[in-house]
């Protein structure tokens, strides 16, 4: 939301009969509204920086790392089930999402904060520790909607170059922070090169910088690991260090449309962001918390979408090779290879082929970014690509 939208709606508030019984008559998120001091300029949505210009005739939608498989069945059928009780608020469904969460992480409720996707908790952790200024240190390339919050707060991004084989320089983050920092941000796997760093060491990483500074690690799509569970930074929140860890429903559960997402971190810290953040049961829609609750940890359809992707990044790494390119060997739902022209002129040609693609510029090399989508999809990005390999 705005900061032109928040007055608007703040100034409307306090119109009302609602105002004019006296704060103490407030419930505790309008208390906080009304009592804390917003941002006095706009923080752009990632959205502004990636919306694409879709043609009508798209035959592959693949610049937005979705899940082209979908939601599981027994996702559809929450959704539907929703719709005639949709007027209602998710009171008793959020409180069971967050139970099933803290069950199966073994987690205490107050370590857990569900919004409508990442956006809003990204936006939040931005405005509560970097709205006084400092300095942010992240990977050279990684996903940027973090950090360039912190940047319109007027937080200086620091960024670390990545290892010769794209990966996060942990050793390089950790000198690059300075009195001054007030956020690290990690991304693993990271988005958008498709790498991860190795487990052990990023644990190792965490447990000293949290010492010094909250480090934010963005596992969006760690569920594409096969070994998530032991790669997770959630227990070394649960041994006190000061971590935010974020999760969302938007990849491999495929509910990106739904909007639905969460992080895990200290109780203080989660205190901090509840007051630039929309949670709970005024942030979440019914159908999206009951398509949650469906398919949470469901490991059949889990596996499935996994299969998928595997079968269609396979024979995206094929075509690639057959026209005589490399890429980074992905341990996500896209790939990132380098390009021999321009790439916006790239991605211009591939769109006007109904073809969606990213382009990125890194290390002085043009880059595209492929999402995998369904092996329909991969086939004619193939026949595409080939006019232009």
């Amino acid at each position: 939301m705005s900061t032109t939208n928040s007055m608007n709606r703040r100034n409307w508030l306090k119109t009302t009969a609602l105002f004019t019984g006296g704060l103490t008559m407030l419930p505790p998120a309008l208390s906080r509204l009304q009592a804390t001091p917003l941002p006095t300029k706009r923080i752009p949505f990632a959205s502004d920086f990636t919306q694409p210009k879709i043609p009508v005739n798209l035959k592959a939608r693949l610049f937005a790392n979705e899940n082209p498989f979908g939601p599981s069945e027994a996702a559809k059928k929450a959704i539907m089930n929703s719709l005639s009780t949709s007027y209602q608020y998710p009171l008793m469904q959020v409180q069971e999402l967050e139970a099933k969460i803290c069950a199966h992480e073994g987690l205490p409720a107050n370590m857990l904060m569900v919004s409508s996707g990442s956006s809003p908790l990204l936006l939040g952790t931005a405005i509560a520790l970097c709205k006084d200024g400092g300095n942010i240190v992240t990977a050279e390339t990684t996903y940027d909607d973090l950090p360039t919050r912190c940047e319109h707060l007027n937080a200086k991004w620091i960024k670390v170059p990545m290892t010769a084989d794209h990966k996060h320089d942990l050793d390089a983050m950790e000198k690059a922070i300075t009195p001054e920092t007030k956020l690290v941000y990690v991304c693993n796997p990271n988005n958008p090169t498709g790498t991860i760093v190795d487990k052990d060491q990023l644990k190792a990483f965490c447990e000293r910088v949290s010492k010094k500074v909250t480090v934010f690690v963005d596992e969006a799509y760690i569920d594409y690991l096969p070994d998530a569970a032991a790669t997770t930074l959630i227990e070394s929140v649960k041994k006190g260090q000061n971590l935010i860890v974020a999760r969302t429903f938007s990849k491999v559960y495929g509910l990106a449309g739904m909007r639905i997402g969460y992080i895990v971190s200290q109780p203080e810290t989660l205190k901090k962001l509840t007051d630039y953040t929309a949670t709970g049961l005024f942030a979440l829609s019914l159908p999206a918390v009951n398509a949650a609750l469906a398919s949470y940890q469901d490991r059949t359809f889990m596996d499935t979408s996994i299969q998928k992707t595997v079968a269609s990044k396979e024979f995206l790494y094929k075509t690639l090779k057959a026209e005589g390119y490399t890429y980074i060997p992905s341990h996500t739902n896209f790939v990132m290879f380098p390009l021999k022209m321009d790439g916006v002129r790239f991605t211009e040609e591939m769109m006007k082929r109904g073809i969606g693609l990213r382009n990125w510029k890194m290390n002085n090399q043009e880059w595209c970014r492929i999402s995998i989508g369904r092996m329909d999809e991969m086939q004619a990005f193939a026949a595409a690509f080939k006019e232009l390999s």
